[in-house]
């Protein structure tokens, strides 16, 4: 055995550092803490979050989970070395999904690998994904920061939440109240938020060449900003609506766009026909289609095109729950309603007229 090969290694050898790990911790506790709401036993540091269900609140309680990522917008945040966002896009693809349902959420959990922590680094997603937990109203009670070293490329991580929620099994929205006649509503966007940005970077980057220091005038600033703006939180407007109101349905555009996401709410026998005139679309997607030349129907197949959140109404309740939403200050649009057909989202106007 040569002399090389008797030096003693470590772990830090490997490429794994854990005082490095330790001192993000140290670093996110701060912002971790702010986020707990009274439910919330212990502090961090444990092998699992506890809370405590305030059972007397429900008459039948029902938790609602959910887990996403964020998928290929991670790819901008590495060519901006902009990190400070995207924990927002982790926490609002997890509590919007629990939301549709009716849930309030209570408690979030993320996870991230890492090629090698940079502690600052960890601390600022973490102090991102700890600020929109508390815009939410639920508890970041734990986490995983993985450093798996030789699996990542160099400054590359993965990130990923998972949620829990309550909601009152009477205010549960499934969309079996949803009916012909129904009002369909529309919350703006913050912009693309987290979905289809494999297209996003085929179209910027590829085809156009564009970096994401380049200014585009029609976005009042640089391409980069405009893309990594974080996905909109939408439970403060929302929760109220379904305390209030019997709401048939709710959806959250994501992934597959109006036609694969508002079907998921519709029974068999109805469509929605949603008025593409309705809401002005905003440059970023007005852009991409001009960049890419994208068919306008692949475009509300891939994105959101400004609208993020759904609702579905009786006519009964339309005007009260329009007043509700002038009344918070909260931007609306009135999209269509719902007709007898067969589960499919039905687009007219605008350039569907084409």
């Amino acid at each position: 055995m040569s002399e090389d090969n008797k030096k003693q290694l470590t772990y830090a050898d490997a490429g794994v550092d854990i005082d490095a790990g330790n001192e993000a911790v140290e670093l996110m506790k701060e912002s971790v803490r702010a986020t707990y709401r009274p439910e919330v036993i212990g502090d961090l540091g444990g092998f699992g979050g506890l809370f405590a269900l305030n059972i007397a609140k429900y008459k039948e309680p029902i938790l609602v989970s959910g887990t996403d990522g964020v998928g290929t917008k991670l790819k901008l945040a590495f060519m901006a070395d902009k990190h400070d966002t995207i924990g927002q896009d982790a926490v609002a693809m997890c509590v919007n999904d629990i939301l549709v349902q009716g849930a309030e959420p209570l408690f979030f959990l993320d996870y991230m690998a890492v090629d090698k922590v940079d502690s600052q680094k960890v601390a600022n997603i973490v102090k991102g994904v700890a600020d929109a937990c508390k815009e939410s109203g639920c508890a970041l009670v734990g986490g995983e920061t993985a450093e798996m070293a030789g699996f990542y490329a160099k400054g590359e991580y993965d990130i990923a939440g998972f949620c829990v929620g309550v909601v009152d099994k009477s205010k549960m929205i499934t969309g079996d109240k949803v009916a012909p006649g129904d009002v369909i509503l529309g919350l703006p966007s913050s912009g693309v938020h987290s979905n289809g940005f494999s297209l996003v970077r085929k179209i910027c980057f590829e085809h156009m060449g564009y970096d994401m220091q380049t200014n585009i005038p029609e976005f009042g600033g640089t391409l980069g900003d405009t893309l990594l703006t974080p996905t909109r939180l939408y439970p403060k407007s929302c929760l109220p609506l379904i305390d209030k109101f019997d709401i048939h349905g709710m959806v959250h555009i994501t992934g597959g766009g109006f036609y694969e996401n508002i079907p998921r709410i519709l029974p068999v026998n109805c469509n929605a026909e949603i008025n593409a005139e309705a809401w002005d679309i905003p440059m970023v997607f007005k852009k991409l289609q001009e960049w890419g030349n994208v068919p306008w129907k692949e475009m509300y197949r891939t994105f959101n095109m400004g609208i993020g959140m759904v609702l579905l109404v009786s006519p009964a309740e339309a005007d009260a729950v329009k007043e509700h939403l002038k009344a918070a200050g909260e931007t609306f649009y009135e999209l269509g309603k719902v007709v007898e057909g067969n589960k499919e989202t039905i687009m007219k106007g605008g350039v569907f007229c084409e």
